[in-house]
């Protein structure tokens, strides 16, 4: 699957998601870093990639249609995360991706569930 990464996922998660095979780009090397959300989701349906990010304004639907995009998939943390948190979410989005194809869907993953919404 081919990704983005927002800046708000460090480089053990770009790792992770490289040695489970996955194409992944990052905000921070393109050089998006701060860049509006509508521009960066621009970019990432350009791009033909799924944009994974913690920031929850991508779930808005009426300003991001998950059927315009390769997928959108939020990571949910605990209210105080450590490291290991993220890891583990990231495993779960990982483990959703090879069951699931996130094309055209919004994914709220959090460590052992992903809830999807897709328009009917």
């Amino acid at each position: 699957m081919r990704l983005k990464l927002d800046e708000n996922i460090g480089q053990r998660g770009v790792t992770l998601l490289k040695q489970a095979g996955h194409d992944v780009a990052t905000v921070v090397e393109q050089g998006l870093a701060s860049t509006p959300d509508d521009n960066l989701i621009e970019v990432c349906r350009q791009e033909q990639r799924c944009l994974v990010s913690l920031d929850l304004d991508f779930r808005c639907l009426l300003r991001f249609k998950p059927a315009d995009y390769c997928g959108i998939a939020i990571l949910r943390l605990p209210p105080r995360p450590e490291p290991q948190d993220l890891l583990d979410t990231l495993k779960t989005l990982i483990g959703g991706l090879e069951r699931e194809k996130i094309t055209g869907k919004l994914w709220t993953v959090q460590k052992g569930r992903i809830r999807i919404y897709q328009e009917e």
